[in-house]
């Protein structure tokens, strides 16, 4: 059994980024908005600002107070698409219930949309075309490449079909030639599905919701989910312990698909700046 060491493969970009933009004599910057006080959403940004600092990627940090309005936001990342020392533009979700969060989305330059949620470059995906790519999904292709995983041919499955991680996901593994089957709330004998996985994507948010009589023996598991337990503990959606013995390779949580969500979104930064 591999475990799928998501922060030692981030480690590994972040090296070679920072060479890069070394060489390259690049000065990438990332404006990284946040609206309100979500305790989780400043853990997150904490993270990416360490993450730029250490391979040389210039961090703009835009804390608004809970009450922001829509106009309010628009209005900076108008300024923040203008800025010509600003590279990528990305507003941590989720937001505030009186933001639509989609009109704030499609209001980022496509070319600063290093998150890849813009309607833009999730078209481009679909079609197969140069953009940027999601960041959660793009550090899990990267993942299993970097352990060498075979994708052409293979069943994959995924459980979850948010527009963050499950839908960009398919397309990037069907262009990875997989073959592709999406689970979700409604989908019916989910166990029998799962069960057929050669790869296995849980992204639902629901702790330990995968057990091992729903894992293929062999099978590469992704686990996407970070749930806190009552005692404080971080845990993904896979009951780990439980499939571990099983299956060929696994993500473990925390240090999986989370370190490699930061690194796919300092690659995109670094490929804003060299595109400008």
């Amino acid at each position: 059994m591999i475990i799928l060491d998501g922060k030692k493969i981030a480690q590994t970009i972040k090296n070679e980024l920072k060479e890069k933009i070394k060489k390259a004599g690049l000065v990438p910057g990332l404006a990284v908005v946040l609206v309100g006080d979500n305790p989780a959403s400043k853990i997150y940004i904490k993270h990416k600002q360490k993450a730029c600092e250490e391979v040389g990627i210039k961090y703009f940090s835009y804390e608004l107070p809970a009450d922001t309005t829509k106009y309010e936001l628009l209005e900076l990342i108008e300024k923040l698409n203008n800025n010509k020392k600003i590279h990528g533009v990305l507003v941590q979700l989720p937001l505030s219930e009186q933001i639509n969060e989609q009109k704030i989305i499609a209001s980022i330059d496509p070319k600063k949309d290093v998150d890849g949620f813009h309607p833009l470059n999730v078209g481009k995906l679909m079609l197969g075309l140069s953009g940027f790519r999601s960041a959660t999904p793009a550090g899990i292709i990267e993942l299993i490449k970097r352990y060498n995983l075979d994708l052409v041919g293979q069943h994959a499955v995924i459980v979850g079909r948010s527009n963050i991680v499950g839908k960009p996901l398919a397309q990037m593994l069907l262009q990875e030639h997989a073959t592709v089957t999406m689970c979700h709330s409604k989908t019916k004998n989910l166990p029998e599905i799962t069960a057929q996985a050669d790869i296995l994507v849980a992204a639902i948010g629901k702790a330990h919701f995968i057990k091992k009589n729903m894992v293929k023996k062999g099978a590469v598991v992704i686990d996407v989910g970070i749930n806190r337990l009552d005692n404080g503990k971080l845990t993904g959606d896979v009951d780990f312990d439980g499939v571990k013995n099983i299956v060929e390779a696994i993500t473990p949580v925390p240090g999986g698909v989370g370190p490699m969500t930061i690194a796919a979104l300092l690659m995109n930064t670094v490929k804003a700046a060299k595109l400008k």
